[in-house]
Formats: structure tokens, C-alpha cells, sequence
């Protein structure tokens, strides 16, 4: 299985870092260069962020679709991009003042808008809902607009994040497992990976940003991990060993950061110890400072 890290900084991209990459399209429009990526990466559209803050898509189909054919022309190496579906999360529907079904219908229609303007693009469809069901009615409205799921490389699976370690949505991910969908799953990492992990293609998560915000940093510049490489690629390793591993027998969650022992970064007793994660030799000069706490917007 796949697992893409998320992160919002677009110059990793051009980074050699072994690892598949999640940007955001959020991070990427409006600039005036792009990133040469170096391997693997996917596009997502940043629709929770902008259903959550505007209630609506304020860039149509066409233009989306112009910025996708760039980043694949000018970044490269772009595996797929999402399209700009629908959440249905209760809050982002608060937010909508739309209906659940009418989240899935404009969800359809924006994956029918993209594939007709640009059809060599690595666009795919994302099914949306909250039960079971709704799953299901989402992806038979795709069948009814001619689009076979279970022949496309990738299919996407929203509105799964918070709620990914629990049986609910286990029963989702083999329901659409069942009709012959390959699979990723939007924010699903360990304790979503652990129950349902076989039956799907790929995932991924930038839960590391959001757990850095609350860890020292490893250098005077770093005030936290918020936005730290050597970090994200401990997290994302660690989780990755974690996935290949037989299964665990402790309560430890291996996507929580752990603090090693006192070492060389260490300046003095009750001194802030930098993360285990990072390896920069300025760790000698870190002093005690309080975590970030400022939300990284996607």
C-alpha cells in the first residue's frame, strides 16, 4: 500500500526525499513558478478548506482544470489530482447550506465537468457520503453517467478523515472493496490502516504538521516541527515500518511523536530537548521556547 505524506510546502516537491507527496492546489495556485518535482506526487483540490471557509467552490471547473494541466506540465510527475467534490461533514454542510444528497450530485457533476475538459488529465472520482449507503448511491450516480469505477486505476474515498479508525467506516471501504474499487483513502493513517489497510491502494495524512505544532524545535530557527522535513520524513517512515510490521501488542500509537533520550541536543537538565526526528548539529544552540500553536491552513 501507498501512503502519500501531505504537507503544504511546495518546495519539497523539487526535494529527492523517496517518498510520494499530497500538495494541495490551495498552496499552489497563483504562483508564478512551480517546482520541478523530483518523484511521485498527487494533487488534492483543498475542497474541505474551502467549503469550510466560503461555502461554496469560488474557482469554476474550466479554471480548475487549466491549473491541474499546468502543475502536470510544469512540476511533472503528477500521479492523479483530485476534483473539487463535495464534503459532507455536517459542519461543511452547515456551512453549504446544501443538502447531503445534493453534495453527491454536484460531487459527480465536477468529476463529468473535468473528465469532458481535459480527458488526458489523471483526474479522478472521489465518492462522498456519511453512512454506508450514501457511499454506494454516490458511486452507482457515476455508473448512470457512464463512468465504470471499477475500471479506473483510482478511485477516491471523502469525508473519511475523522472518523477513519472506526467500524463505520471500515464497513465503507469494503463495501466499495466489494464492487472492485482500487481505493484511496483521504487522512486514513495507522488506526484506519490497521483495520481495513488490505483492501485499498493508497492513503495519506499531514497529521505530522498538527502533532510538530506542540514539539520544540530542533533548531534556534525552528520555534516547532509545524513545518520541519527531517520530522515529516520520521513520521512518515515510522508509520510506514509500523504498516509492514506484524501486529502490536502494546497501546502505543506509533503516529504519536516519541521523545528519545537526552543527548547531544540536550543543552542542560530541564532544557528543552529537541526532537528526536532531527539531526541538524545546531541542536547544541536550542533553547527552551514554547511550541507553535498557529493552524497551518491547507
Amino acid at each position: 500500500m501507498k501512503f502519500y505524506l501531505g504537507t503544504h510546502q511546495p518546495a519539497w516537491l523539487a526535494r529527492d526525499l523517496g517518498v510520494p507527496l499530497l500538495v494541495s492546489h490551495r498552496r499552489l495556485a497563483g504562483r508564478r513558478t512551480l517546482p520541478r518535482a523530483s518523484g511521485e506526487w498527487a494533487l488534492d483540490s483543498g475542497g474541505f478548506t474551502e467549503l469550510s471557509l466560503h461555502g461554496r467552490w469560488r474557482t469554476d471547473a474550466r479554471t480548475y482544470a487549466t491549473a491541474v494541466g499546468r502543475y502536470a506540465a510544469e512540476i511533472g510527475q503528477l500521479a492523479w489530482a483530485a476534483p473539487q467534490d463535495w464534503m459532507v461533514e455536517a459542519h461543511v454542510r452547515a456551512r453549504t447550506g446544501l443538502s447531503l444528497r445534493t453534495h453527491l450530485q454536484r460531487t459527480v457533476r465536477n468529476y463529468l465537468q473535468l473528465r469532458e475538459l481535459a480527458p488526458d488529465l489523471p483526474i479522478i472520482p472521489i465518492v462522498q457520503g456519511d453512512q454506508v449507503a450514501d457511499y454506494l448511491r454516490c458511486a452507482d450516480s457515476y455508473e448512470r453517467h457512464g463512468v465504470d469505477l471499477a475500471a479506473l486505476p483510482l478511485v477516491g474515498v471523502g469525508s473519511v478523515c475523522r472518523r477513519q479508525h472506526s467500524g463505520q467506516v471500515e464497513r465503507i471501504v469494503r463495501s466499495l472493496h466489494a464492487r472492485g474499487l482500487r481505493l484511496h483513502c483521504f487522512g486514513v493513517k495507522t488506526i484506519g490502516l490497521a483495520r481495513y489497510g488490505e483492501v485499498i491502494q493508497s492513503s495519506d495524512s499531514a497529521a505530522w504538521s498538527f502533532s510538530g505544532r506542540y514539539q520544540p524545535g530542533c533548531t534556534p530557527t525552528h520555534q516547532s516541527e509545524a513545518n520541519c522535513l527531517p520530522y515529516a520524513l520520521a513520521w512518515h517512515h515510522r508509520l510506514q515500518r509500523t504498516l509492514n510490521s506484524p501486529p502490536r501488542h502494546d497501546h502505543t500509537r506509533p503516529d504519536t511523536p516519541r521523545r528519545c533520550a537526552p543527548g547531544p541536543g540536550r543543552s542542560q537538565p530541564g532544557g528543552a530537548r529537541p526532537s528526536p526526528h532531527c539531526t541538524d548539529t545546531r541542536v547544541r544552540a536550542h533553547r527552551n521556547r514554547p511550541a507553535q500553536r498557529k493552524a497551518v491552513r491547507r
